[in-house]
């Protein structure tokens, strides 16, 4: 156990790395209000997970650890948004239908709203 929590730790380190290098090198050299480094690395996110994903599969094999390190760590530090649509994927894989519109319509909106909540609190209680 100790073994894949090193091998997650690791991996998360990297990936938020990355994600802030990437987003770094995008507010330097664009001038749009639109937020592309967080864009590219939600998307690069998931196109990664896809490819892990797919490595998986037989008769490709990713090790335990490799899996471990790379989606769970990399891309999980990259961007959770990768294993919300790995998630996503597989509900519409198994004809979740309803499941897979409940998790993303309630996901983008309660996410939006305790973000909202969050800064109004503290707002509120800065004010105090």
């Amino acid at each position: 156990m100790l073994k894949y929590l090193i091998l997650i730790g690791s991996g998360g380190f990297l990936g938020s790395i990355a994600r802030f290098g990437l987003q770094w090198f995008m507010t330097r050299h664009t001038t749009m209000t639109f937020p592309l480094g967080t864009f590219l690395v939600n998307i690069s996110g998931c196109f990664l997970i896809g490819i892990l994903w797919g490595l998986t599969d037989k008769p490709l094999h990713l090790s335990k650890s490799w899996r471990f390190f790379l989606a769970t760590g990399f891309c999980g530090g990259f961007t959770t948004f990768s294993s919300f649509s790995l998630e996503n994927m597989a509900l519409l894989r198994h004809g979740e239908y309803f499941q897979f519109f409940l998790y993303s319509t309630l996901s983008l909106f309660l996410g939006l709203l305790a973000v909202y909540a969050g800064f109004i609190l503290v707002r509120g209680l800065s004010s105090k």
